[in-house]
């Protein structure tokens, strides 16, 4: 696991950073586990961008990923480390003993040949999955999840984690990736680790054709624009445009958008 960097033989390579994909050992996806996925381009079922600067780009196939972690007390033995177009971390192959084989997100440190089990008297090690009770507080976790059996939804992405920091009642505190302090069921399944591909936040694009060829279009400034095309446009030479706001008037900066939800008694400290 490492980056590549290029000879600057043009002003694209210069600056250019990919991973070099070292820590995988398979190139070819299971198929068993895949399904189509097609793109939208932005659109709408009547055809409407309702998500702009979107089209294009290489196709995909949606890599079925076990978040549930369901298959309880049944050892699994890890096959291969796999790439995912989808996501910025990678995939482990795991074969349980009964043959039935699953993707799971790769933390960092599984390796090929690891056993790894999803259970209530779970080692404290790294891939297994057990509940968030049976966790000491200060080691890092991933795929966490928010309500007993919903599958994880939080610290999926490359390099992320989270940290139990206290527990109480029948909550534990763990503090979140974004800094936030909240309350999880003690009964809900976290998996052990922090996730792979640390150096994903540190990967530099380099040219425009490679955000092409993962579907990014290009855009436009508002403060570029004319008047009419944008609230922030207009102006004599670069003039700044007055508030972050968006092509419709919704500003982008110290606005509050979240509304007062049932879950924010959940929230101990905000992230900011």
């Amino acid at each position: 696991m490492g980056l590549k960097r290029f000879r600057p033989t043009t002003d694209a390579l210069r600056h250019t950073a990919i991973s070099d994909f070292s820590e995988l050992t398979k190139s070819t996806p299971e198929k068993r586990l895949l399904i189509p996925r097609k793109g939208t381009g932005g659109r709408n079922n009547r055809g409407r961008i309702t998500s702009r600067h979107r089209g294009g780009g290489h196709k995909r196939m949606i890599r079925i990923i076990d978040f549930k972690r369901d298959k309880t007390d049944m050892p699994a033995k890890v096959i291969a480390i796999e790439y995912d177009p989808n996501r910025s971390a990678r995939l482990a192959l795991v074969q349980y003993n009964d043959g039935e084989r699953r993707y799971i997100i790769a933390p960092a440190g599984l390796n090929v040949n690891d056993e790894i089990i999803s259970s209530d008297t779970a080692e404290i090690k790294v891939g297994n999955t057990t509940r968030i009770e049976n966790i000491p507080a200060g080691i890092p976790i991933h795929n966490v999840e928010i309500r007993k059996g919903s599958g994880a939804t939080i610290a999926r992405s490359a390099g992320n984690s989270c940290v139990i920091m206290a527990k109480e009642g029948g909550y534990a505190q763990v503090k979140l990736p974004s800094g936030e302090i909240r309350l999880i069921g003690l009964d809900c399944l976290a998996t052990i680790g922090q996730v792979g591909n640390i150096e994903h936040e540190t990967i530099s694009i380099g040219k425009a054709g490679r955000s092409r060829w993962m579907g990014l279009r290009p855009y436009s400034r508002g403060v570029v624009k004319n008047p009419h095309d944008h609230p922030m446009g207009g102006g004599e030479g670069k003039a700044s445009g007055g508030l972050p706001r968006s092509p419709w008037g919704q500003y982008a900066k110290g606005l509050k958008t979240r509304k007062s939800k049932p879950s924010d008694k959940y929230i101990v400290k905000r992230r900011r």
